[in-house]
């Protein structure tokens, strides 16, 4: 998954409301169409910004909204005050929407879009260019290209399968290659030597099973001894 991009795990035909729709006729078009986000675009194209599920649970929450008491008035804030009755309020798409939309460009990395929404904590980034919609990139868009088969390569040649198995150790400081040793047979990747855990045994095998070409890891490792954590 880490060399797709937006673009491709983007869902382009995508939904859409004018400002104007009613905030009624959104959650019926949720509903029905059983989605939980609707981006809202304007005449010229461009992104509104979004209404989600928790935009229309806030809206029918604030209907019940009860006079603030006196202690709460003297810490009140009447432009934050506003814009929230406006929010939980409002008739319209307009009113009721989150202006702060995450959009992120076509060519932005799966990896990179996973990390914002685990950041944000947020379940879905709009995909634009030049500030109209491409498309829609949500968790479910991700997990599916997480569980979907890798294209199938070229056979990799054991020598270079163990280069790049270096290399990535190399990057990581946990990895010890002095007392770790590596071969690959048959594209089966074999760890010998010493290992300082449990948890550097596994963490190889994960390094391991993430470079392109290896069939299988087989860890030979042994605990280090005492006296080679004390020289390391």
């Amino acid at each position: 998954m880490t060399s797709l991009r937006a673009r491709d795990l983007m869902t382009a035909d995508v939904v859409t409301v004018p400002p104007s729709t009613p905030v009624i006729a959104i959650a019926r078009l949720l509903a029905d169409r059983g989605i939980s986000a609707v981006p809202v675009v304007g005449a010229d194209g461009a992104v509104a910004g979004i209404v989600t599920e928790a935009d229309l649970i806030r809206r029918l929450a604030g209907e019940d909204d009860r006079p603030a008491g006196w202690l709460a008035s003297m810490f009140a804030n009447p432009a934050r005050d506003a814009e929230r009755y406006a929010r939980t309020h409002g008739m319209t798409a307009a009113d009721v929407m989150t202006e702060g939309v995450v959009a992120v460009d076509p060519d932005t990395l799966a990896s990179v879009i996973a990390h914002m929404m685990e950041d944000k904590g947020i379940r879905r980034v709009l995909v634009t260019e030049g500030g109209r919609l491409k498309g829609l990139v949500s968790r479910a868009d991700l997990l599916r290209a997480l569980v979907a088969p890798a294209p199938e390569a070229g056979e990799l040649s054991d020598d270079r399968i163990r280069r790049a198995v270096m290399a990535a150790m190399k990057r990581e400081p946990w990895a010890d290659t002095f007392y770790a040793l590596v071969d690959v047979k048959d594209g089966v990747v074999e760890f010998h030597g010493f290992s300082r855990s449990a948890a550097v045994q596994r963490g190889l095998r994960v390094l391991a099973e993430n470079v392109p070409g290896v069939k299988g890891v087989v860890d030979n490792t042994q605990p280090m001894p005492t006296y080679l954590f004390a020289a390391a």
